[in-house]
């Protein structure tokens, strides 16, 4: 028989009980793990690589959405919640279904059969989706940075300034450097804009941690920091600064 590997994500026993008891009626779908919280839940995704992930929104820890934003390839996902008001977003994220608790069964099958038909959904085009789902959302208050197994979770307050590298960025914050997989104008987008300024093509300067501005060269300047840090700032960069200042 070939299997159909699904994982359970919810703080609540109960809750997770209820998925495991509808699906102990589909002997072909393989419940590889079950978690309580948003670390264990990417720790396992990750080992396991589920084809389906049936997960809880508001948790301890993580919230789903910072979840799926930590993972590099994704199952396809049935959002299980108490809270209808996250529905939009759930969907803006591809979610296959959403479900609101409490749930009958015929709504679980239905939930069911369209999670196993979008479980080979490309990996890519989902996180297209999960990036515009950032669009119009309010600014986030912390980033999430996977390092291996671990995950930091680094408040916005501390980070200084951001620098482009490659395919990643560079976040700097509280005397320490973390890479992140991203690019700089998706974390820009996800930011504050009053806050984060580009004040460069490879860089976002944390207003609240400048100290001053030097002139540099011929129209260009320097951003000194709290840190020590030096900028280079652009043209661009420099006016967008000087609007904020004055």
């Amino acid at each position: 028989m070939s299997f159909v590997r699904a994982i359970i994500v919810d703080d609540e026993p109960l809750a997770r009980g209820v998925i495991r008891e509808h699906l102990e009626a589909h002997p072909d779908i393989l419940i590889v793990a079950e978690c309580a919280n948003g670390f264990e839940a990417v720790k396992s995704i990750t080992e396991l690589e589920p084809d389906i992930l049936f997960l809880d929104i508001q948790m301890p820890k993580l919230t789903g959405f910072e979840v799926l934003d930590l993972l590099e390839t994704r199952p396809a996902v049935v959002f299980v919640t108490a809270y209808d008001s996250f529905a939009l977003k759930a969907f803006d994220v591809h979610a296959v279904d959403y479900l609101l608790k409490p749930f009958s069964r015929d709504r679980f099958e239905e939930a069911l059969a369209r999670a196993v038909a979008g479980a080979g959904m490309q990996t890519g085009a989902i996180a297209g989706l999960l990036r515009d789902s950032r669009t119009g959302s309010r600014p986030i208050e912390r980033i999430l940075i996977r390092d291996g197994q671990k995950v930091h979770v680094v408040p916005v307050d501390s980070v200084t300034h951001i620098e482009a590298q490659d395919d990643y960025v560079a976040v700097h914050a509280g005397g320490k450097t973390y890479l992140k997989q991203e690019s700089l104008v998706d974390l820009e987008a996800a930011l504050d804009p009053a806050r984060f300024i580009r004040i460069h093509r490879s860089s976002l300067l944390n207003i609240d941690s400048l100290v001053r501005l030097e002139p540099y060269a011929k129209e260009s300047h320097v951003a000194i920091l709290r840190d020590g840090s030096r900028l280079p700032v652009s043209r661009s960069g420099y006016d967008r600064l000087k609007g904020l200042l004055t």
